[in-house]
């Protein structure tokens, strides 16, 4: 898919899916359950979105593709997993949208005083944002930036404005009597739908430009920039607007707009309310539609639902996804946000445990450029606390989450099942501990091209030679002696020299100077005679090989060419230099399972191509 987004893009769409009715109808009924302490409900709420998010990221910046969550989770959990999380995805995103298109439509039904039915707005408005993602995402992109600057232009005068008419009598009691704790926790789940959309963008990573750089900064940005923008409006509404009135608003930051200032306040924040419910609306189908776009793919829905227009677009998901939210409007507003919450929220668990399980695998192509910090102790603090929130919403919001688990199951069993064929990290793992063969190397493959596409990389003269290469894997107890006596046979073949000429110049040109760089690595290399003759050969020790007192040489870089070929003999030695001293090298090497493995470390190694 095209990559048209920058960071500004990236920011503007997470924003966006996350500002709307998570902000201009929730507050009134989170205050209703909790009183004052809702703004440390939403504290607690993006605070734990936060911790959610790193999950979120790494996974992104290592498999940014279009499905999100749904991808990740398929190549770490498997396409059961995938299926039921991607379908269960798509519903939560399309009723946080569908929530988004109620409240654009409950406007327009208060302003019209009651006499145009809900469901005569939200018909049309949703078939408005199909058509425009269907022209293309770069354009609905373009769209959703105008949108988010102009609304956070608004919410800034709105606390601006607000701010001096706060009255600290407001703030008492500050939980609610039938509160506690307990009700400030699972009021912290009931708006975790505020947050929704944050971990939805990830399904955009795809088209994003340089996501190495772009999807963390973008991501963690507007996390940060939309939990303190809540804390802020909320502490003004509060403050502002009687705790009568308050209480279970479906409008309470316009309500408190008229009361500071006046119609034209209300106005405005009726406004800004069009603008943040149209931002998620377009942001939601635009990240919604890409998991039956990354289902299609993969085979776990029929074909049809991943083809892509001439402009980039995902049709047949984008109008799918249009339907589902159009159905989505029937239902009961509060069942519909404890449902999309608990979704929600089980995708960062899922993300979390995909992370545990990537990171378990040892898969030597998994690099994600952003990695979750104190891990595993924090994703695993993040698996616990979102557990609670879900126990805390109630029996309504399993009950529904359970429907769509099954229809998910259903749909594998009987579709999925028997048509698609993916590998998946757990596989390795598992692998590891049955020491039996049970996955392919179509997944390092997969992660291999995935790198390739994130990085842009061009392959050069040192790379094409590295795709020709050898790789050999030493027996335990490797010596010098059966070093070089393999490095010998194997160039024998290809070179117009005996076993022993190769291995005579070998020991000639180690006695003029050692070949070991590192106490990791070492270069052997020898000149011979012809023309455009150049040869890389790989060779590891995994116990490895002493030369020295303190060295325990085990990874090996055979170098041999004809004296015409020194500058791309000096080229290979700069490439090598700068990949093995890469932080992560030591260890990639040592756990690369496999010959190919051990030339991919070289083929997507960070370093400056020319």
């Amino acid at each position: 898919m095209k990559k048209g987004l920058g960071f500004i893009d990236v920011f503007c769409i997470a924003a966006g899916a996350m500002i709307s009715s998570g902000i201009f109808v929730l507050p009134g009924l989170a205050f209703s359950l909790v009183g004052p302490a809702m703004i440390v409900s939403y504290l607690i709420a993006g605070m734990l979105a936060l911790i959610g998010v790193f999950s979120v990221i790494e996974l992104a910046t290592a498999m940014p593709k279009a499905g999100g969550d749904y991808y990740f989770l398929t190549r770490s959990l498997g396409p059961l997993v995938g299926t039921v999380s991607g379908l269960l995805s798509w519903f939560a995103l399309s009723l946080k949208t569908a929530f988004a298109v109620f409240g654009l439509a409950e406007v327009v039904f208060l302003l019209s005083g009651g006499r145009i039915p809900l469901f005569a707005t939200a018909a049309p408005v949703t078939c408005f944002f199909v058509i425009l993602n269907i022209k293309g995402t770069e354009a609905a992109a373009k769209f959703e930036v105008v949108l988010v600057f102009a609304l956070l232009l608004l919410m800034g005068g709105y606390f601006f404005l607000g701010a001096p008419n706060i009255q600290l009598s407001h703030f008492r009691p500050f939980v609610a009597e039938s509160g506690g704790l307990n009700a400030i926790f699972s009021t912290a789940g009931f708006v975790f739908i505020s947050f929704g959309g944050l971990l939805k963008t990830a399904t955009i990573a795809e088209e994003v430009r340089n996501p190495r750089k772009n999807i963390p900064a973008g991501f963690i940005a507007a996390t940060l920039a939309i939990t303190l923008l809540y804390a802020l409006l909320l502490t003004v509404t509060v403050g502002v607007l009687p705790a009568d009135e308050l209480a279970g608003s479906f409008s309470p930051i316009a309500d408190t707009a008229r009361i500071f200032a006046g119609p034209i306040g209300y106005f405005a924040i009726t406004a800004a309310a069009v603008l943040a419910f149209i931002t998620t609306a377009n942001a939601g189908i635009m990240s919604a539609s890409r998991y039956p776009l990354a289902l299609g793919r993969d085979n776990l829905l029929p074909p049809f639902t991943a083809k892509v227009n001439k402009e980039g677009s995902p049709t047949v998901a984008i109008m799918l996804t249009g339907c589902v939210i159009l159905a989505a409007l029937l239902l009961d507003i509060e069942k519909l946000v404890k449902a999309a919450s608990a979704v929600v929220i089980s995708s960062y668990i899922l993300s979390a445990v995909a992370v545990l399980v990537m990171r378990k695998s040892k898969l030597t192509n998994y690099r994600p450029t952003f990695r979750v910090p104190w891990c595993p102790w924090l994703p695993l603090f993040g698996i616990i606390c979102f557990s609670f929130l879900i126990y805390d919403m109630g029996l309504a919001a399993v009950e529904i989450s359970l429907g769509l688990v099954i229809m998910g199951l259903l749909i594998y069993f009987l579709y999925g099942r028997k048509r698609a064929n993916i590998d998946y990290a757990l596989l390795h793992i598992a692998q590891e501990v049955m020491n039996k063969e049970l996955t392919s190397a179509s997944l390092e493959k997969e992660l291999y091209e995935i790198v390739h596409d994130r990085d842009e990389m061009v392959h050069d003269a040192f790379d094409e030679i590295l795709k020709k290469a050898e790789a050999i894997d030493l027996e335990p107890g490797a010596t010098q002696e059966s070093l070089l006596r393999a490095i010998s046979q194997t160039l024998e073949m290809e070179l117009s020299l005996s076993e022993k000429e190769i291995r005579t110049r070998f020991e000639e040109r180690e006695a003029q100077g050692s070949c070991v760089v590192t106490p990791f690595v070492a270069i052997p290399h020898i000149i011979v005679e012809g023309e455009k003759l150049f040869k890389i050969l790989l060779v590891r020790s995994r116990e490895g090989i002493k030369f020295e007192v303190d060295t325990s040489v085990k990874a090996f870089f055979v170098i041999v060419g004809s004296r015409d070929m020194r500058h791309l003999h000096l080229k290979a030695l700069a490439a090598i230099a700068h990949i093995v001293h890469h932080t992560d090298f030591e260890k990639r090497w040592a756990t690369a399972k496999n010959e190919n493995q051990l030339k991919d470390i070289l083929l997507l190694g960070e370093r400056i191509r020319m």
